[in-house]
Parts: C-alpha cells; structure tokens; sequence
C-alpha cells in the first residue's frame, strides 16, 4: 500500500473516533481541567522526578475576538500563578492568539502575555504551526524579541526553509524548540521521510549551537537523543546551554531519569483544558501523526 495511503487511512480512522474514547487515550497527555491542573501537574513532576514543564492551554483555531480575550486572560491568569516556579515555562499559539484576524492583532495579544510574564523572569515559547503561518509566526517573535528577552520560538526540522531561518532568527541569543514538527506538511516544501527529518534535527542543534542560540531538542527518539548527548559532550556544551524536551505521557522514564541525574534539564509538554473540545483535537492530532503513541498510551494504562 502506498504510504500516503496509509496516513490518509489512519487520519480517517482517529477522526472518527469517539469522543469518549479519545478522552481515555487523552489521559496521560494532559493535565486536566483548568489551569490548576497544570500547575499541579508542573508541581508534581518536578517534586517527583526533577523535570520541568512548559505549561500550556489547548485553545487553537480561535476566531471571536471574545474568545481570544477569554484565552489572553487565561494566560495572564496562568502567569501569576506559576511566577513563583523556576522550574516552569509556558507555551502558546498564534490561532488561539488572534491571528486569525489579523497579524497587529495576535502580535499586541503576544506582547501583552509576554510583557506580563518578563517581571517574574517567566518563559514564553511561541509554539510553530503549519507552514502557513512559519513567515508571520517568525516576524512577531522577532519584533517581539527587540524588547524582551524572555521569548522563544519554535522551529521544525522537516521543513527545508529551516536552516535559512536559524540564519536569520535573531541577533540576540534565543531558546529554540528543535522538533521534526506534527504537521504534514507536502514534499516540495518538507522531507517526507521520518529518518531524514531526524538527521537534520541534529544538525540543527549544531547549527543553532553555533549561532549562539539554547536548542531545546524536542524528541522522543532514544538513538537521536543519544546522538545528541554524544555530541554535546565532545565539544564540551555547557549543560545549561540547552535542553531536552518531550511529550507529556509518552512513557520515557528511564532515560528521563537518566538526563536528569546527568544534570541536564530535560522539560515536559504539559497541556491543560478549559474546553474538552480542543483537548480532544489535540489528541486526534498526535495519534493521527503517530498512531504508535496509542501503544505507549496503553503501556501506561495497564503498566506494560
């Protein structure tokens, strides 16, 4: 079977999934409900295991100027509440933001997060999404940066464009989220091929490395990962210079726990809701992307 097919199928067959289902699969993504889901989920991973987190609300494709507020205010909201925790960032998307109207729009609701946040010395990554939104997502960070430093940006490794747009991602050092990225994105814009799409990743945190920038390598892959370490070590990387990042749920404890005592940070996704819609979308979009995470889910489940 060909293996656009092949996808295709499996897209179709997480879309028709249930709801109810799918909220079974969600349980270990995400936090929970409301924004002291997870603040606990941030406390406890960091008392228990040593990690960090970037704490996120599940909130895309937000259209309504009510709605944008609603969600600006739950990041204001979200920032005093984890001001007080060094070990914790904050993530955000521009669709939940207000591009969808307009870019001075989303980019005044970017600031207003960011500005809040720079006091309490508080983290704020923007997250990438499609390529069609990589060039205005790019310029707000940028015009965003000039003014304050606690902002970073995410770029994906799949994408050609990539290296040309850590060439060009700022003159200030920046912390660069470097994942292969979960949107499928067509061939003469993107590598197909997920190997491929893991040996320019490391390339990548080279490249960011060299351009004074703190890579933050998002993967779950326990050979790229080890690549990384390998490397990090010959050229003597400071380990504060950079981190690892994962997923939320996916069952990597052991070599979590590994970086850990390593001294190095490694910092967790972890998602909340407010609306058990968007909560739900997110889940179909990981299990479209990687149907294999469903098994993880279940090793969790039943302590496989």
């Amino acid at each position: 079977m060909d293996g656009r097919i092949t996808v295709d199928l499996k897209r179709v067959i997480v879309d028709l999934m249930p709801g109810p289902l799918v909220r079974t699969f969600a349980a270990p993504y995400i936090a929970g409900k409301g924004i002291a889901s997870g603040v606990a989920k941030a406390d406890e991973l960091h008392a228990r295991q040593g990690l960090s987190s970037t704490v996120d609300l599940l909130a895309e494709e937000v259209f309504s100027r009510e709605d944008v507020e609603a969600t600006v205010q739950v990041y204001l909201r979200m920032i005093e509440a984890l001001k007080d925790r060094p070990y914790a960032s904050i993530s955000l998307k521009p669709t939940s933001l207000g591009i969808n109207e307009s870019e001075a729009y989303c980019q005044d609701n970017l600031r207003r997060i960011v500005a809040a946040a720079a006091p309490h010395r508080l983290h704020i990554t923007l997250d990438m999404e499609d390529r069609h939104f990589t060039d205005v997502t790019l310029r707000m960070f940028k015009a965003i940066r000039n003014e304050f430093d606690n902002f970073g940006i995410v770029l994906q490794s799949r994408l050609f464009r990539t290296p040309d747009d850590i060439k060009a991602l700022h003159a200030k050092p920046c912390k660069v989220r470097i994942c292969i990225g979960i949107y499928r994105e067509p061939a003469e814009v993107a590598l197909q091929e997920k190997p491929d799409m893991k040996d320019r990743l490391f390339e990548q945190v080279q490249q960011l490395l060299d351009h004074g920038h703190y890579p933050e390598i998002a993967t779950h892959d326990e050979p790229l990962i080890r690549r990384c370490i390998e490397y990090l070590d010959n050229r003597e990387v400071p380990k504060d210079a950079y981190e690892f990042q994962m997923l939320l749920g996916v069952p990597r404890t052991e070599l979590q726990q590994e970086i850990v005592k390593r001294g190095q940070t490694i910092r967790l996704y972890v998602p909340f809701a407010e609306d058990w819609k968007y909560a739900v979308h997110y889940l179909k979009r990981r299990l479209a992307a990687s149907p294999s995470m469903a098994l993880m889910v279940m090793k969790n489940m039943f302590g496989s």
